[in-house]
């Protein structure tokens, strides 16, 4: 998921920005065509537009382009955040036989099997980070309609479906508004401007998103993974909202480094050492919606599973494989994940959902422009 953290902001403030992105001007033409291309809310699964959502979706992936020219003036544009991978995996999406109809969805199928590209990644700016130190850590789950291999472009043209997860069940901002200004004040050139960030996220954002980024871990395999913005689960009068997780397959603790002294990327050594040994499995969850207290635009909030259990649907299979190569790796940086790339029974749902429609086409399109990369036809 492409969202900065509180910690990753301050980086980015040590680090300085140089100059100072225009500024939204007064409402056009142009901006009013923008709000009707915007994706619409369904206000029967608790959707809501803010208030010029569409214009501060915009704003915040005008403010993340000049963000990644200004950061990749010379060199290889990534991401604007999880630019560090530490693998793109082979793996089969088996949906699980047995499953109630409230559940048999979209690509959830009982018995239906996928062939899938999984990336796993750090969450902040800087791919030269040391993997000890905390992090939010990302998983990224693209399903296919047919084999393909490590070609980016024939993977993007067989996307069956997009999922996205982060190592933490919440998020640390719920409102446009307070997403942009955070940006605004991120690229700004005044120091006291930097300083209000956390004035801006608030108590609790600020608390979210250190607990996001303080943790270590032992293995991206070993990891839990919340979707952490709700989406739709199937069409018509019975759609739900829903939320997604992903977890290991068997009961192994991930808290901290399996090794004495890691090195600065041995979080792609365990996975490398994991399959160059043996298969790897892990389940895909859905938690039901049980109320209208569970918000749908608060990604704030965390949904209880004392009342809305997750649900495995799936099981994610890795098969014994050498990922670590230079195809496999190249595959990983120009292959893109967005949630949009989805069926309508998986349709993403919120504030934070729908802002990402806009932010990631932007910040995909501008990587592949700056490496002179040809987009899918």
């Amino acid at each position: 998921m492409k969202f900065l953290t509180p910690l990753v902001l301050l980086q980015l403030i040590l680090a300085g920005c140089s100059s100072t992105p225009t500024q939204p001007q007064t409402r056009s033409t142009e901006e009013i065509a923008i709000e009707k291309a915007y994706p619409e809310a369904d206000s029967a699964l608790g959707e809501k537009l803010y208030p010029d959502e569409a214009l501060l979706a915009h704003e915040t992936a005008d403010l993340t382009e000049w963000l990644i020219r200004d950061r990749y003036i010379s060199g290889e544009a990534r991401r604007d955040v999880h630019p560090k991978a530490h693998g793109c995996l082979k793996a089969e999406f088996e949906v699980l036989n047995g499953l109630p109809k409230a559940l048999s969805q979209g690509v959830f199928q009982p018995g239906r099997s996928y062939p899938a590209w999984v990336r796993f990644s750090n969450g902040n700016p800087d791919p030269d980070r040391p993997d000890i130190k905390g992090d939010a850590r990302g998983m990224a789950i693209k399903l296919l309609s047919s084999p393909v291999e490590a070609d980016w472009q024939e993977a993007e043209k067989a996307t069956v479906q997009d999922f996205i997860l982060i190592s933490h069940p919440v998020f640390f901002v719920k409102a446009p508004e307070t997403y942009v200004a955070v940006h605004r004040h991120l690229l700004s050139d005044g120091f006291w401007q930097k300083l209000a960030i956390p004035f801006d996220l608030g108590l609790q954002g600020s608390l979210i998103g250190f607990e996001m980024t303080r943790k270590t871990i032992a293995n991206p395999l070993y990891t839990r993974y919340w979707s952490e913005v709700p989406f739709q689960l199937g069409k018509g009068p019975q759609r739900k909202a829903v939320k997604y997780s992903v977890r290991s397959c068997t009961a192994r603790t991930n808290d901290a480094p399996e090794v004495e002294e890691p090195g600065v990327d041995y979080l792609r050594e365990a996975m490398k050492t994991t399959l160059d040994q043996s298969a790897s499995c892990m389940e895909f969850l859905v938690q039901l919606r049980a109320n209208d207290k569970m918000s749908v635009e608060n990604s704030m909030i965390e949904w209880e599973e004392e009342l809305a259990p997750f649900i495995a649907v799936a099981r994610i299979h890795f098969p014994e494989q050498t990922f670590d190569t230079e195809a496999q790796n190249t595959f990983c940086e120009n292959v893109a994940f967005n949630p949009w790339n989805s069926l309508p029974e998986h349709r993403p749902l919120g504030a934070m959902n729908r802002m990402r429609k806009v932010i990631y086409e932007r910040t995909s399109r501008v990587r592949r422009e700056m490496n002179s990369v040809v987009p899918a036809q």
